[in-house]
């Protein structure tokens, strides 16, 4: 992880795809702690440092995640996810050129529990929740194509999920139809920008990470 912003009241680093944003089953130390480390060691400070966790990115997922230090901070950015108030972008590499080089993609999502997995349905049945999203080609390589993706709603896997059902997936995203996996087990996926209002100064924030550093991401022509 590296630290993209920090302040009295919270800090958003960027996360690498092999990062857990909270413990799980597989017993790995989650980015929580991590940035509990690093706090502790840059302030020196002894006994627990308070880490709130406002958000999630899938494990292979890189890029911004913010996390709260303080408790005042942290019920006003959960408030602030939950109404939708923090603008996300996405980056994702893909095989296939999507039909329209724009588009809002409007889906509804049932969760799989037992799979971890979404399905997509384009039109509302039992259990689900509407999803939407806008996306745009920003850029091509000799394989790729690159997309931006605004998302409008905060789904299980939403942009996965209607990416791959749009015809598609992301690269690496065996889960979602692509047919092979990356070689670190990451997919082409990076939480590129978050847009948000400070919950304590009420500033506006406007933070970008860049994205991971290989020929792979480095080999777009932007349109």
């Amino acid at each position: 992880m590296t630290v993209v912003y920090e302040d009295n009241h919270i800090i958003v680093v960027n996360k690498a795809s092999s990062e857990i944003v909270q413990g799980d089953k597989t017993g790995d130390a989650p980015l929580s702690e991590t940035v509990k480390q690093y706090l502790k060691e840059k302030y020196q400070k002894p006994g627990n440092v308070f880490i709130g966790v406002t958000h999630r990115l899938d494990r292979p997922v890189s890029g911004l995640v913010v996390f709260a230090k303080t408790s005042k901070a942290l019920p006003r950015l959960n408030e602030m996810f939950r109404l939708g108030t923090v603008k996300k972008t996405y980056w994702a590499i893909v095989k296939n050129a999507p039909k329209e080089i724009e588009g809002e993609l409007v889906h509804y999502l049932v969760r799989n529990e037992k799979q971890n997995k979404s399905y997509a349905y384009d039109r509302e049945v039992p259990n689900s929740k509407k999803a939407i999203l806008d996306y745009r080609v920003i850029g091509r390589s000799d394989n790729y194509y690159l997309l931006e993706v605004d998302l409008k709603t905060g789904r299980h896997h939403q942009i996965r999920c209607q990416l791959a059902k749009m015809g598609c997936p992301i690269k690496g995203d065996l889960k979602y139809g692509f047919p092979r996996s990356n070689p670190d087990g990451s997919i082409c996926l990076h939480a590129r920008n978050v847009r948000f209002t400070h919950p304590v100064s009420k500033e506006e924030l406007d933070l970008t990470a860049p994205v991971p550093n290989d020929s792979l991401w480095n080999g777009f022509k932007f349109d």
